[in-house]
């Protein structure tokens, strides 16, 4: 089973990935189709084992939007350490300390199985993919160790083993609260649940029209779908309409295989069955249409037709002025939030750069035996072809806040939104 599954994951990252025309020759299948065959000849490879021959396969492709995985219905096998980090200098610092209640945050790992942190930078340079502290992910890498050297805020420095955890269920947050007179505080960590933010919106679109200043929080939105943030543009763009076309001249490439467009298909279905505005559902089917008439012909930019004129929006009164508080965390649709945002005269941008993910985007999705599944990008943006692109660079903010261990104790970034408000 195991070698026909990444047989099939080879054909998807050869044949159907946006990205392989761009990194054709990147990969090398056969180092890991060999760890597989002598896993299952010793009769010692399992689920979790393959999953991870399988992600170390597709860090050769350095894209992270592609991720392979157990379905949901399998979820519970995921394990994690139960705390988050952030490399500052030669330390791991404590972000957040879940289930894993022995650290506290402030906390800082100094060495992983008698490892230092810069070593071990060194030695997870391929996993990490980024070349600032503040930008790396140390998720994957943490459950490799089984023992930690931590310093404490007090000074004190012991030794912990390091416990596996059952993941976390994910919950979405869209809050907004009034933090100051004429200053709304906006929290959004997800585009996932249209639903959710629509009614936010609707629910308080009389305080976002009176409001003067408005602060909106994407430093941990872990995307979902642009059509998400759509009901948020008309309080953000002064003027009486915004052209969305009108602010990106890059043209987007859909690879129309076979197999993407049954899988793009299936996906946005799924969606579609969730959601009841007209306009919404109308921009879907126009979408599943046009991957359906394109079938089989490689790479097209699609041509959306009257979908493209529910691009112009009417805007409505809003706030004079509007910080967006971003950061590494920011991806996807996150990305592309704060990359039209940039556009309104009314918008500054404070924080730490994006993921920068959308180089490559519109996900699709191949299960196996509803056990595992390969999540991958099916369209690339032109600025790929002129050397342009935002991979492992992000999109950056006009004020730049180093990540640094204060933030861990007060919320520095939002401190400085407010004292950027307080100057107009």
């Amino acid at each position: 089973m195991y070698q026909d599954i990444f047989e099939e994951v080879i054909s998807i990252l050869h044949n159907d990935y946006a990205g392989c025309l761009d990194k054709q020759g990147w990969d090398n299948p056969n180092f890991y189709r060999k760890e597989i065959i002598e896993g299952q000849k010793q009769k010692d490879l399992d689920d979790d084992q393959f999953i991870r021959i399988v992600r170390d396969y597709l860090l050769d492709f350095k894209d992270l939007h592609i991720s392979f995985r157990y379905t949901d219905k399998f979820n519970n096998h995921e394990t994690e350490v139960g705390f988050s980090t952030r490399r500052y200098k030669d330390s791991l610092y404590i972000l957040s300390a879940g289930k894993e209640n022995r650290l506290k945050p402030g906390d800082k790992i100094i060495a992983l199985d008698g490892k230092a942190i810069e070593d071990l930078v060194e030695i997870h340079q391929r996993q990490l993919m980024e070349t600032e502290p503040e930008r790396e992910n140390w998720n994957t890498i943490l459950p490799l160790y089984k023992t930690m050297e931590i310093k404490d805020v007090t000074g004190h420095e012991y030794h912990l083993d390091i416990k596996k955890f059952e993941k976390e269920i994910y919950q979405g947050l869209y809050t907004l609260k009034e933090i100051s007179e004429g200053t709304l505080l906006l929290k959004v960590t997800d585009f996932l649940d249209q639903q959710a933010i629509t009614q936010l919106v609707t629910e308080n679109e009389s305080s976002l029209s009176k409001s003067r200043n408005l602060i909106i929080d994407v430093r941990e939105n872990k995307g979902g779908s642009d059509l998400a943030f759509f009901e948020l543009l008309p309080f953000i763009f002064n003027g009486k309409q915004i052209d969305l076309n009108s602010f990106n001249q890059d043209k987007m490439l859909t690879n129309c295989t076979s197999r993407n467009v049954a899988l793009r298909k299936k996906l946005l279905k799924q969606v579609a069955a969730s959601i009841h505005d007209a306009t919404t559902l109308n921009q879907i089917n126009t979408i599943i249409g046009e991957l359906e008439s394109n079938r089989g012909r490689g790479f097209v930019e699609l041509e959306f037709g009257k979908t493209e004129d529910s691009l112009v929006i009417n805007t409505k009164p809003g706030p004079d002025n509007i910080v967006l508080l971003t950061d590494v965390y920011c991806g996807s649709s996150g990305d592309s939030f704060v990359e039209v945002c940039k556009n309104s005269s009314k918008v500054t941008v404070i924080g730490r750069p994006t993921l920068g993910l959308n180089d490559y985007a519109n996900i699709a999705a191949k299960s196996w035996a509803d056990k595992f599944e390969l999540w991958y990008p099916t369209s690339k943006l032109s600025r790929v072809d002129e050397g342009v692109g935002v991979s492992g660079i992000g999109i950056k903010p006009d004020i730049y806040v180093p990540w640094t261990p204060r933030h861990i104790k007060e919320d520095v970034d939002l401190k400085r939104a407010i004292n950027h408000l307080s100057l107009k």
